[in-house]
């Protein structure tokens, strides 16, 4: 799930900034300190989407640099389980799809990609045995999330699933949709 965040830190500005406006400068080092930034508790860190109050600044003997109390608004995205995403595939490898969650990356196992016998390609498609369904690099989906795993905090996963109902590529979603509207109009 998106989410804005407000929070407040006290952000060095180093001497060589302070030819820039205060405001400037502290949301330059804000971007530097929080962009890409990852936490259990406020998840990936997106962007920043405003600096509020800034208070006045001290600067600490020794280091020269002037630290400013400052509240400021983030835009993050915490993977919920359960959660339903939206995706576009970025890559397709030989156990899996790794799939573009919007800024954060999530991976679907090649058993989780659909509810099929799968094989991969080397032209970067997994293929569907029984139902000749494929999906490749840039394919659209909608998936759940199943796991999160923020054990290694430089690299945290998120583990997705397109086999149950209602869950895959865009295309299948609609088909099954068209397909079941044509059997209910026979009926």
């Amino acid at each position: 799930m998106f989410y804005t965040v407000k929070a407040k830190d006290f952000i060095r500005v180093p001497p060589n900034m302070f030819n820039l406006s205060k405001r400037e400068s502290v949301l330059e080092n804000v971007k530097k300190t929080y962009e890409h930034f990852i936490s259990k508790d406020l998840g990936f860190v997106i962007n920043i989407v405003d600096v509020g109050n800034i208070e006045e600044g001290v600067i600490v003997p020794g280091d020269g640099a002037a630290y400013y109390d400052t509240e400021f608004e983030l835009l993050t995205f915490k993977p919920e389980m359960n959660e339903l995403v939206f995706a576009k595939v970025r890559d397709i490898t030989d156990f899996g799809a790794f799939i573009d969650l919007g800024g954060v990356e999530g991976m679907t196992h090649i058993s989780q990609s659909m509810d099929d016998f799968v094989s991969f390609s080397k032209e970067k498609v997994l293929q569907g045995k029984k139902t000749g369904q494929s999906l490749k690099v840039g394919d659209r989906c909608k998936a759940r999330i199943i796991a999160v795993s923020y054990k290694d905090m430089n690299n945290p996963k998120i583990g997705l699933t397109m086999r149950q109902e209602g869950l895959g590529k865009l295309e299948w979603l609609e088909q099954q949709k068209e397909a079941a509207s044509a059997k209910g109009a026979k009926e």
